[in-house]
């Protein structure tokens, strides 16, 4: 079966990922964590593998010669306005959010290269607009989105494709609604589900037609 990688193991990445496994042997990569165990448990999935971790992410990666696509979901978001989240945390969120990207698809950009795959980049809304209390976090989504376009610059063999869902019902929204001080309800977001479902069209859309 050809194989998958998908960063990010909550909410999107795991709905996505229920709807390739039938299909496809899933690389997921992440920050490690329970969750990110149980979704590589389903058939058809690998040892995740730490996206933080250069050496992890090279000694996996370099059994892939060829690649049709790969899909960038992972995000860290850490709540807070300019001054609140400490130095540190930004560096948290860039190396998940931006480094763990970049250096993921430069591992494997021989093998998308060799078949001309596509690459898929779940950004968010925060990578258009900034979102008040969500400063590092919109920060790091608006480096995303210019390494995506530079990717597509640059490797103009590959199709790019980036996608700005809306606020989606995942922790990271509950842990957002709880900085707010709001009450959390599901019923007001996007489903993962739904968002999978776009990202799934996409992937399967023919060589002959570019989504941006």
């Amino acid at each position: 079966m050809p194989t998958a990688p998908i960063t990010g193991a909550g909410g999107i990445g795991s709905a996505f990922a229920t709807a390739l496994a039938p299909t496809y042997t899933l690389l997921l990569a992440g920050r490690t964590s329970e969750r990110l165990d149980a979704v590589a448990q389903r058939p058809g999935a690998t040892t995740p593998l730490d996206l933080t971790d250069a050496g992890d992410i090279e000694s996996i990666c370099e059994v892939v010669d060829e690649l049709d696509f790969l899909v960038h979901n992972a995000g860290l978001s850490i709540p807070g306005r300019v001054a609140e989240p400490d130095i540190e945390q930004w560096r948290a969120t860039f190396k998940v959010n931006v480094f763990g990207a970049v250096a993921l698809t430069l591992q494997l950009l021989p093998a998308l290269r060799s078949t001309g795959g596509r690459v898929v980049f779940i950004n968010s809304g925060a990578g258009r607009t900034v979102l008040s209390g969500m400063a590092s976090y919109s920060v790091s989504k608006f480096a995303l989105r210019a390494f995506a376009d530079a990717l597509r610059a640059d490797e103009p063999a590959l199709r790019v494709t980036i996608t700005f869902p809306g606020r989606t019902d995942i922790e990271m929204q509950r842990e957002l609604i709880a900085y707010e001080g709001g009450e959390y309800d599901a019923a007001k977001f996007l489903r993962p589900e739904t968002v999978a479902a776009a990202v799934a069209h996409a992937v399967a859309t023919p060589r002959d037609g570019h989504l941006d």
